[in-house]
């Protein structure tokens, strides 16, 4: 039974919301019998709490109450992970606005956090106020009774067993009501304060730990602090002091002019990346308090305008006067005045967090140069990843919270995000990106190809994140589908599992936007996919998905004209059989049947490729299965008419090849004559000094003869023989007849020295032989063969 949990996985992201109910309760009638892997499956069902399908939502939640609240509550708070912990505080939210959660089990997890239980360790208690603060989220009123408790035992000596329950108690402080807040701050709110900057400037907590629990107890103070920005001044200044602490320098100045790309060096590695950490952490939530503000100011302001107009009870006259101040008040826009002078206070704050009126004296505004600067020097970030990672976390809410310090420091953001090393820095600039394309779209517009890119990279996480970052910005219309979305059509084929499953439900969840736009984009994914060196199989898998969320007859009619059309803009015999394949995964009627065979035109001259005809064929066959009658007969003859458009279109493919065979041997052959005829050409003017040379030669060896005759009557008997046995052999090689009526001397003169018309590779060819060579290109033979060659008809026959 084990063996079939990696399938019941999979069902569990079925479009039928039957599979996936019924999937969930065989789960968890495996885990009741304990069958190995189903608990682990069973976790799997959690995201499906944001189903918008009303009944799946019903069997997640009835599955959570049956196994989780019943018997292993906190073991589930303890394990999950923030994709999981994110659905059970969305369930415990609504069992809680339901009343499903009791009052006897808020009671039983009070008694857990309080070690009211024995035998509960450090880990159940940090379950316990984890249930608890999540379902105050729903009910504040539910921690109101345990306040104190939350502060000495969330920041107490179970904190140095538990290390994350400190953050937990940070997460609690977070969830106060009102009441609850004014009521901590009365009786403890020095101490807590001093507890939660200890934990920020202070080393009692692990590096690996310190990060989560000074995010958490940052944004606690700006929650429950009445004036955040001053506290939060003196955490960054103490951050700062402890940077330099042991470099002995006092100020940020000196070493931002230095030029000593190893200066940082010599400081504390594991300070500096807090500091930073710090003062980035501060910056994003001085920007929430701010826009928290301007709510809160706009909140009072209807509330008020709420209550003057039910409260006053005004005669007719007096409610004439209102309503004619209030008409006067609104042609001179007095109310729309208001409104834009609070959205000009608060866009005026934001900016002053760091580029407002004098940077320099701005405590955040004045580490921004140096951190620029900081994480422009690769050499020193590739020597220390986490301060690589802490600097450009940092960089990226500064930008967010900058326009023109975004807009700077762009190019530098998609150079680290592209070319670092460590993947948690480049998936940690991918989530940013998002962010920065959610505040300031206009700035990253252009910039979209490069964050489809992050789609490519060899990280699985980075991939991951890219997923779920374009997914979050397509389908909340916060970007627009561009010419980029085969990147992610290409991810459904990804090497990682999860990272397909996710670019599938993105692709469902957009078939359900407007009128398809998976129909619109279909025609640009096919034109790119193509070039991006896919296997065949892969392609055929990515094209057959997307189809399948084609619905609509008409759609599919139109799809089939588009797809036809292509044919007529391409010469890529690859992107034939792409088109010709797409075509036969789609659902022929007899509309669309009729569109194919009106098309003929566009796709006639593709029907020559094989691969191509068998996807038409596979076409016809589907539409011979549910044709009536009459129309079964109009696709048959439309088969015979494109079996004989292939077969002639194949031999005329065939033929073309052949002629230009023929062609480049017969350009070839005149080249070779042309470069004869120079070489002709060129030893005409060598031959007069040749003969010259020749005939004294002549004379001296017939001087040389009567002084041995002899010797020299048989060098020339061996030598006509020689000549004579030459000759013989090229009559019986050469395919025309030799010419009559040559000289008997000029044969003679060319066998003079024949023992020498072959010299060694080493030595050059001496004179004689190429009188000799020179003499047979211009006999008659030569001429006449050169004839024979210029000759169609003999050429055919050479070939």
């Amino acid at each position: 039974m084990s063996s079939v949990m990696l399938t019941l996985v999979q069902l569990m992201a079925s479009s039928s919301s039957s599979d996936v109910e019924n999937t969930i309760l065989l789960l968890m009638r495996c885990r009741q019998f304990q069958i190995d892997g189903s608990e682990d499956c069973l976790r799997k069902m959690m995201p499906l709490v944001f189903s918008q399908d009303k009944s799946i939502y019903e069997a997640v939640e009835n599955a959570f109450i049956t196994i989780y609240i019943r018997k292993s509550f906190l073991h589930l708070a303890i394990d999950s992970n923030i994709g999981d912990l994110a659905s059970l505080e969305f369930i415990l939210g609504a069992l809680v606005s339901k009343g499903d959660i009791t009052a006897s089990m808020l009671s039983a997890l009070w008694d857990f956090f309080c070690f009211n239980i024995d035998g509960t360790t450090a880990q159940q208690c940090r379950g316990a106020l984890s249930v608890l603060f999540m379902a105050a989220k729903a009910s504040p009123c539910i921690l109101s009774s345990h306040l104190q408790d939350i502060v000495d035992i969330g920041f107490g000596r179970w904190a140095k067993v538990e290390p994350l329950l400190a953050r937990t108690a940070c997460s609690a402080l977070q969830r106060l009501s009102e009441e609850d807040k004014k009521k901590l701050l009365s009786t403890n709110g020095t101490r807590v304060f001093g507890i939660l900057e200890y934990l920020i400037s202070g080393f009692s907590l692990p590096e690996n730990i310190w990060y989560a629990a000074a995010d958490t107890a940052i944004s606690a103070l700006y929650i429950i602090h009445p004036t955040p920005e001053s506290i939060a001044a003196d955490l960054v200044k103490k951050s700062l002091k402890s940077v330099f602490e042991s470099s002995g320098g006092s100020e940020l100045q000196g070493d931002r002019d230095s030029d000593n790309p190893n200066v940082l060096t010599s400081m504390q590695v594991a300070k500096l990346s807090r500091y930073l950490f710090v003062v980035s952490h501060v910056a994003m939530n001085q920007l929430v308090y701010i826009e928290s503000c301007l709510r809160k100011v706009q909140k009072a302001k209807a509330k008020k305008e709420k209550m003057d107009a039910e409260n006053k009870n005004l005669d007719v006259s007096t409610e004439s006067d209102v309503q004619k101040d209030d008409g006067i008040n609104s042609e001179l826009g007095l109310a729309a005045s208001e409104d834009a002078m609070l959205d000009s206070l608060a866009e005026r704050a934001e900016k002053e967090i760091i580029s407002g009126g004098n940077a320099g004296k701005n405590l955040i505004g004045h580490c921004a140069p140096f951190l620029t600067k900081l994480c422009r020097n690769f050499s020193l970030m590739q020597k220390y990843p986490t301060l690589q990672a802490s600097g450009m976390l940092a960089l990226c809410r500064l930008m967010i919270i900058d326009a023109e310090f975004c807009e700077s420091n762009l190019q530098l953001l998609f150079t680290v995000v592209e070319n670092a090393l460590s993947e948690v820095v480049r998936s940690n600039c991918t989530i940013a990106l998002g962010d920065l394309a959610v505040r300031f779209p206009n700035l990253l517009e252009p910039w979209t190809e490069n964050m489809y890119a992050r789609l490519r990279d060899q990280s699985v996480s980075v991939r991951k994140n890219a997923v779920l970052v374009l997914s979050h910005l397509i389908l909340n219309d916060m970007m627009k589908v561009k010419g980029y979305i085969y990147e992610m059509a290409m991810r459904l084929e990804d090497e990682d599992g999860r990272i397909g499953n996710l670019v599938k439900l993105f692709f469902h969840e957009l078939s359900k936007k407007g009128s398809n736009p998976v129909y619109n984009l279909l025609p640009d994914i096919l034109g790119k996919l193509p070039s991006q060196n896919l296997n065949g199989e892969s392609f055929g898998n990515i094209m057959q998905f997307l189809f399948g969320s084609i619905k609509k007859d008409k759609q599919m009619e139109s799809l089939v004209e588009k797809l036809c059309n292509r044919f007529t803009g391409v010469s890529d015999v690859k992107q034939w059989e792409c088109i010709s394949y797409c075509l036969s995964q789609l659902a022929f009627t007899e509309k669309s049947m009729k569109k194919l065979m009106e098309s003929f035109k566009t796709y006639e001259h593709v029907l020559s490729e094989d691969i191509v005809m068998e996807h038409f064929r596979n076409i016809i066959n589907k539409g011979k299965k549910f044709a009536k009658p009459e129309q079964k007969a109009i696709i048959e003859e439309f088969e015979e008419k494109i079996d004989k458009y292939h077969n002639e279109k194949k031999e005329q493919v065939i033929t073309e090849k052949n002629a230009q065979v023929h062609q480049q041997m017969v350009s070839n052959i005149e080249s070779y004559v042309a470069n004869q005829k120079e070489v002709e050409e060129s030893g005409e003017s060598e031959i007069t000094e040749d003969e010259v040379e020749t005939s004294n030669s002549e004379e001296g060896e017939v001087l040389h003869s009567k002084s041995k005759p002899t010797r020299s009557r048989t060098r020339s008997e061996a030598s006509s023989e020689t000549t004579e046995l030459e000759l013989e052999d090229d009559e019986v090689q050469s395919p025309f007849k030799p010419l009559r009526g040559a000289s008997k001397s000029t044969i003679k003169k060319s066998s003079i020295k024949s023992e020498n018309i072959y010299p060694e590779p080493s030595t050059k060819i001496n004179t004689r032989s190429k009188r000799r060579y020179l003499t047979l290109s211009h006999s008659p033979l030569y001429s006449a063969w050169i004839c024979s060659l210029s000759n169609t008809s003999n050429l055919e026959k050479i070939v």
